[in-house]
């Protein structure tokens, strides 16, 4: 395995949690072949050779397509505790996957690049997927959590001066294609309060910022893995607006840790803010910190006009306050000088 995400699957088991809840359960991941949900299931996996649990956990990583996911989990395929099952989110109806006590829905296309040209497979997967996948906890006779991985794109467009709460929201209008995204996420938190009520599941809510790390894909579409890749290429880094957006960015080793504690500590049906407020950047200084990094490479930042396929964000500042995670014992730890570079060198480490 990768050195670096080997690191970063020790950082996250060690993280002090009552990691002995899902001993001997049977977890449900979907989305397991993408960024976060590799992270999920490799962390899941490692608690079973960690000693922490009295039994093992089942894994079973539900994915769009079995073999580009084994692809991307190629290091796991002789894991004995892990199972694969092909599904699509996008159609309705609930998959056949009996005894499951864990769900952890991470399946979305996140990146904005999908917004205009696959907007319908942005949003069923937040909506109806989340549904079935509901559902298919419903049906367990020991359902014990289920976890939806949102956004913080729900929170629409709010001021740019503002530090977000949980319970800050700004317009989103619904009548737009950009909109496909943050409204499916919307619905599927909904989703999850709605049968947290009705059938007493325990749902999770948790709305990442921005995460960041080793597993981005060249292809990704967000300006920070844009910027990455143009890094590891040694290539000039593009920007393609004027550079004044600010995002709070988060490694996906804080992030993931986050995750694991609303899941196990926290309260449920209340959404989480799981970001670093410490990582604030522009996109222009985002980019000035990466060339910054690595001054062999003597590269630049380059302007260029806007890509006609990316729908911009309604919103200029998106900063959280993250509270509520915080008093239930998490805070970040990973700066983004030190993550980035961490991303960055992982391309490059075979070992």
């Amino acid at each position: 395995m990768n050195k670096i995400i080997d690191e970063d699957l020790q950082n996250i088991i060690g993280a002090d949690l009552p990691w002995g809840k899902l001993s001997g359960s049977k977890i449900v991941v979907t989305g397991a072949g993408g960024f976060l949900g590799g992270y999920l299931v490799r962390s899941l996996l490692r608690l079973n050779q960690s000693g922490k649990l009295g039994r093992p956990i089942r894994v079973i990583a539900v994915v769009r397509n079995i073999d580009l996911a084994k692809q991307s989990l190629f290091d796991c395929l002789d894991v004995p505790d892990l199972e694969f099952f092909e599904w699509d989110l996008n159609q309705i109806a609930v998959p056949n996957i009996s005894g499951c006590n864990y769900v952890i829905h991470a399946a979305s296309l996140a990146s904005p690049r999908f917004y205009s040209t696959n907007p319908v497979d942005t949003l069923l997967p937040n909506s109806v997927g989340t549904a079935a996948l509901l559902q298919l906890l419903t049906n367990s006779s020991d359902p014990r959590g289920f976890l939806f991985v949102s956004s913080s794109e729900v929170y629409g467009k709010v001021p740019d001066n503002s530090v977000l709460q949980e319970g800050d929201y700004g317009v989103l209008d619904p009548a737009t294609v950009r909109s496909c995204y943050a409204e499916s996420k919307r619905l599927g938190e909904t989703l999850c309060v709605s049968w947290s009520q009705q059938y007493k599941i325990p749902t999770f809510i948790v709305r990442p910022f921005h995460t960041y790390g080793p597993g981005l894909q060249p292809n990704d579409g967000r300006v920070f893995a844009d910027f990455a890749f143009n890094i590891i290429r040694g290539e000039n880094i593009v920007m393609n607006s004027d550079g004044t957006a600010r995002r709070a960015f988060c490694y996906v080793t804080d992030a993931v840790i986050g995750f694991f504690t609303v899941l196990l500590k926290g309260v449920c049906g209340n959404p989480y803010n799981v970001a670093n407020p410490e990582g604030e950047l522009s996109v222009r200084e985002l980019a000035d910190l990466l060339v910054t990094l690595y001054p062999d490479k003597k590269l630049e930042v380059e302007m260029r006009s806007q890509q006609s396929n990316y729908l911009k964000s309604t919103f200029n500042r998106l900063i959280p306050d993250i509270a509520n995670l915080s008093r239930i014992g998490w805070k970040p730890l990973v700066a983004p000088e030190m993550g980035f570079r961490r991303m960055i060198e992982s391309y490059s480490s075979n070992e």
